[in-house]
C-alpha cells in the first residue's frame, strides 16, 4: 500500500547555543521516522512557521516516495521563493523524506543516488584565534589527531569574523575624538597586509605538511580580495573561500581570474538556479553549497552534477558544529558524487550535548576521513528526548559593527 505523510512536526532545540530546527515527518505506517537539524541563525522561528503553517497542510496525504514532486510543487507554490526561509523548510522535509525512503528500501541514501563512489569523506577542521601562535598550536593539535586540511582564521583588529572576537563594538568616544587610536571603518591597506601576514605566520609555524584553508566570509570588495589573494599566494592555501558577497558573481570571477589560488564560494547561494552565473562566468574552483540554503540532498547532488561539467569540486558547507544530522546527510552526498572534495567538520568530533541527541554519529578514522555509514537512510537516529535535553531560547538578532557603528556583512 502507498505510504503517505500523516503529519509534519517541528522541534526547536539549542545545544551549545546553536539554534536547531528538527523537522520530523510522520508516515501513515508505523516505524522509525526521521528528521533533520540545522543551524539557522535568526531565521529559526520563521522556518518553524513555514514548515508548520505553510508546508504541513500542503503535504499531508502526499506519497512519501514522491520526493521530487513534493520538492517541485512546494518550491513553485510560493510566489516569493528561492530564499532562506522556504529553502530551509524544504530542506528539512527533503532530508526527512530521503531518510524514510532509504529505510523503506533497506539501503543507505547513497545507494538510491547511484551508489557509492568512495568509502570515506575527507574533512577539514577549524583553527581560530587572536594571534598566529594560538592558531598554529590548534593546527598542530589537529595534525596530531590525523587531520590534513585545516581552515585557519586569525583575528585582525577592526575586522570581526566567525571564530575570532574581532572588533564587534563601536569605538569609545574618547578614541574616536582623538583620545586614542581610532579604528578604521573599512578594511584598508594596513589591515589587508596584517591579515595576509598572519596567514603567513601560521604557515611558517606549521610548515608545509598540512593544507591550510583561508576564509573571508564575504567581507571584501573584489579589488581588496585580489590584493589579499596575491599577498597570500606564496603561502599555498588550499583555497580562498567566500572572498566577496554572493550578489557580485562577476566580481568574484574577477578575483578568481586574477589569482593563482583556488577560489571557493556557494554557502550563501540559494538553490541550483543561483549557481548558474557561477558556472557561466567560471567564478570558482570549488563550490560549498549549504544543504539548507540549497533545499536539501538532491539539490546538492544536482549542483554537483552541473559543477562536474565545469571541473569544479564540491565541498558541502556546515556540518558538525551545527548538526550531526546535517553531517550525516552531507556524507551521503559525499559518498555518491564523483567530484566531492572536502566535508566541513569544524570541531573534529561530535560531542555532547549535540551528540547526545542522536545515535550513529559519524566516526573519524584517525587520518582525516569520516567513515560513511552504510545503515539504511542517512545513518543517524534522532533520540525521542532530543527537545528536552537542550531547551530552545528565543533571542534578539545580532549584528557585527565597524568602529564607526556601521554594519559589517554577516
Amino acid at each position: 500500500s502507498t505510504v503517505t505523510i500523516r503529519d509534519i512536526k517541528v522541534i526547536l532545540t539549542e545545544p551549545d547555543g546553536i539554534r536547531l530546527v528538527i523537522v520530523k515527518v510522520e508516515t501513515s505506517e508505523p516505524g522509525p521516522l526521521r528528521g533533520r537539524m540545522r543551524h539557522l541563525h535568526a531565521a529559526t522561528l520563521p522556518v518553524k512557521v513555514a514548515v508548520e503553517n505553510y508546508l504541513r497542510p500542503f503535504l499531508i496525504g502526499r506519497n512519501v516516495s514522491d520526493i521530487e514532486d513534493i520538492w517541485q510543487s512546494s518550491y513553485v507554490s510560493s510566489y516569493w521563493r528561492n530564499g532562506g526561509v522556504l529553502n530551509n523548510a524544504l530542506s528539512g522535509v527533503d532530508q526527512a523524506l530521503w531518510d524514510i525512503k532509504g529505510k523503506m528500501a533497506g539501503m543507505p541514501v547513497y545507494d538510491l543516488l547511484g551508489g557509492r563512489a568512495r568509502e570515506a569523506a575527507a574533512v577539514y577542521v577549524h583553527a581560530s584565534g587572536r594571534e598566529p601562535a594560538e592558531v598554529a598550536d590548534k593546527v598542530s593539535a589537529f595534525m596530531d589527531q590525523g587531520f590534513h586540511h585545516i581552515r585557519v582564521q586569525v583575528d585582525t583588529p577592526g575586522y570581526a569574523t566567525y571564530g575570532t572576537k574581532g572588533l564587534e563594538k563601536k569605538a569609545e568616544t574618547g578614541a574616536a575624538a582623538g583620545g586614542g587610536p581610532r579604528q578604521r571603518s573599512f578594511v584598508d591597506h594596513a589591515d589587508l597586509e596584517l591579515a595576509a601576514a598572519k596567514v603567513g605566520a601560521v604557515r611558517e609555524a606549521v610548515g608545509p605538511r598540512v593544507e591550510i584553508l583561508v576564509e573571508v566570509h564575504r567581507r571584501l570588495s573584489p579589488i581588496e580580495a585580489i590584493m589579499v589573494g596575491r599577498m597570500i599566494e606564496k603561502y599555498r592555501p588550499y583555497w580562498f573561500e567566500e572572498p566577496c558577497p554572493p550578489e557580485n558573481i562577476r566580481g568574484i570571477a574577477e578575483v578568481k581570474n586574477a589569482l593563482n589560488i583556488p577560489v571557493t564560494i556557494g554557502e550563501a547561494i540559494y538553490g541550483r538556479r543561483g549557481f548558474v552565473e557561477v558556472f557561466e562566468r567560471r567564478a570558482a574552483d570549488y563550490l560549498n553549497p549549504d544543504i539548507s540554503n540549497t533545499g536539501g540532498i538532491l539539490e546538492i547532488v544536482q549542483i554537483a552534477a552541473m559543477a562536474e561539467a565545469y571541473d569544479m569540486g564540491i565541498s558541502p558547507h556546515g556540518a558538525n558544529p551545527l548538526s550531526p544530522v546535517s553531517t550525516a546527510a552531507c556524507l551521503q552526498i559525499a559518498a555518491s558524487v564523483p567530484n566531492f572534495s572536502l566535508q566541513e567538520y569544524p570541531t573534529g568530533e561530535d560531542v555532547p550535548p549535540k551528540s547526545d541527541m542522536v545515535t550513529g554519529t559519524p566516526v573519524h578514522d584517525g587520518n582525516g576521513y569520516l567513515i560513511i555509514s552504510d545503515e539504511p537512510g542517512i545513518g543517524v537516529e534522532l533520540k525521542p528526548d532530543a527537545r528536552e535535553k537542550v531547551p530552545f531560547t528565543p533571542r534578539e538578532i545580532n549584528t557585527r559593527l565597524h568602529a564607526d557603528g556601521s554594519v559589517i556583512d554577516q
